[in-house]
């Protein structure tokens, strides 16, 4: 992946986790959220004052794991245990979500879309109009 890294967290599934990461090229900013049941991946846009954000689109990302589930496989970690990275691209208009070493969604903020690999939730018709799907091969156009 060909971008900035521009936050690295370990988080434990399941349990309350924030990471926000704001481009510092324009107004876009994401937030990976971890509210103790489920996970979502929002994409935001700051308004022109600079003092509140409007979320543009959301995906999510996991359910919570039992506390007995085995860790991510290569994770190298304890139960429930991962290792998140937002990484944005050069030109400050995509960023991705990586878990664990793999990448589970990204937003494009060019072309108002998200994807993700559980494609869900369904297209909002507002801002991502068109397939979730995130693919290799996406990934690879993108970044």
């Amino acid at each position: 992946m060909n971008g900035y890294l521009m936050q690295e967290k370990d988080i434990v599934r399941g349990e309350d986790s924030f990471v926000e990461s704001l481009s510092p090229e324009n107004r876009y900013g994401v937030v990976f959220e971890d509210d103790g049941e489920t996970a979502y991946f929002y994409a935001l846009e700051m308004d022109e004052s600079g003092g509140g954000m409007k979320i543009l689109d959301a995906l999510h990302i996991y359910e919570a794991p039992d506390p007995d589930d085995p860790p991510p496989p290569g994770s190298g970690k304890g139960p429930g245990t991962s290792k998140v990275l937002i990484v944005w691209s050069k030109d400050w208009m995509k960023c991705a979500l990586v878990l664990d070493g793999f990448c589970q969604a990204i937003f494009d903020f060019e072309a108002h879309g998200g994807y993700s690999i559980n494609e869900f939730p369904e297209p909002n018709g507002i801002w991502t109009k068109g397939d979730r799907k995130l693919t290799n091969e996406l990934i690879g156009r993108l970044f």
